[in-house]
């Protein structure tokens, strides 16, 4: 008879930035872990070094570079037993960090998985923003490349939660006058930088205007959080903005047909023309 895996793995939150926001669990597991898991290697030491805490355990890199290759090792440790500890430069696992793949490769193994809850940069920033929290979606990056960021932001032009998204400081100007053009100049929006840390700001404001203030130049880790759009009256709404929606919620995952009928349902319209919407939109394409 087959006996379940006793190894665990263990997500643990690290510091966006004070030091003191580490989860007090986040000490113990490294005090504990048999393998530790971590984004950067020296990173890990000078947040272990600031903690007071030794790290007994094997340290091992675990970065988008070698996620792939490195994840059955740590499954055949979590098979024999091993507490393996994931952690990676700021913030939770898996949030547009390495984690996923590994968690995966466990779940399917049946590996127990769990989590030392710690800071995120999504929700401080949806905190700080000031806009609707009530629902929201996360987008992660935007594409590096002109087209499919306009392509991306298109779809999610009547996206209704408020977004959530991470930007590179050099890119940040750029970004926001692209959500200015799809979103529309006047969408609320907050650029949170340097979260929790010595120069920490937020800056909230139109897009327009937060794109002409970012034009100088910014630094440091950024977060930018949008304003879902405003409800539509469906009299307005043209064929190109039925098509982003639909195209929206098929970016989420959801089938074409359920999407058009979600669509339609949504804003009391027939079904045909929601279809003939995106056929018209595929035939632009």
């Amino acid at each position: 008879m087959e006996h379940e895996p006793s190894g665990v793995l263990v997500l643990a939150g690290t510091p966006i930035g004070e030091v003191a926001d580490a989860p007090p669990r986040l000490s113990a597991e490294l005090a504990a872990a048999d393998v530790v898991a971590a984004e950067d290697t020296r990173r890990l030491r000078r947040l272990a070094n600031a903690l007071g805490v030794e790290v007994p355990g094997r340290v091992v890199s675990y970065f988008e570079g070698n996620e792939a290759g490195r994840t059955p090792e740590l499954v055949r440790a979590l098979l024999d037993g091993s507490r393996v500890l994931l952690v990676t430069d700021a913030g939770m696992p898996s949030v547009s960090d390495p984690g996923y793949r590994l968690v995966e490769a466990a779940v399917a193994e049946g590996v127990r998985v769990t989590a030392v809850p710690g800071p995120s940069a999504v929700p401080t920033a949806l905190a700080l923003s000031g806009l609707p929290v009530d629902r929201f979606c996360f987008e992660g990056f935007l594409p590096r490349k002109t087209g499919e960021r306009a392509g991306r932001l298109r779809e999610l032009a009547a996206e209704p939660r408020t977004m959530v998204f991470f930007e590179a400081p050099h890119r940040l100007a750029e970004a926001l006058a692209a959500m200015a053009e799809a979103f529309g100049a006047d969408r609320r929006a907050a650029v949170c930088r340097e979260m929790t840390k010595t120069y920490e700001e937020v800056r909230r404001g139109p897009l327009a205007e937060l794109a002409g203030w970012a034009a100088d130049g910014v630094r440091g880790e950024i977060t930018v959080v949008v304003s879902g759009a405003p409800p539509a009256d469906p009299a307005e709404i043209g064929p190109d903005e039925l098509a982003a929606l639909v195209a929206g919620r098929e970016g989420a995952g959801q089938p074409r047909k359920e999407a058009i009928a979600a669509v339609a349902a949504e804003l009391g319209l027939p079904k045909r023309d929601v279809f003939d919407a995106v056929v018209a939109a595929k035939k632009k394409a």
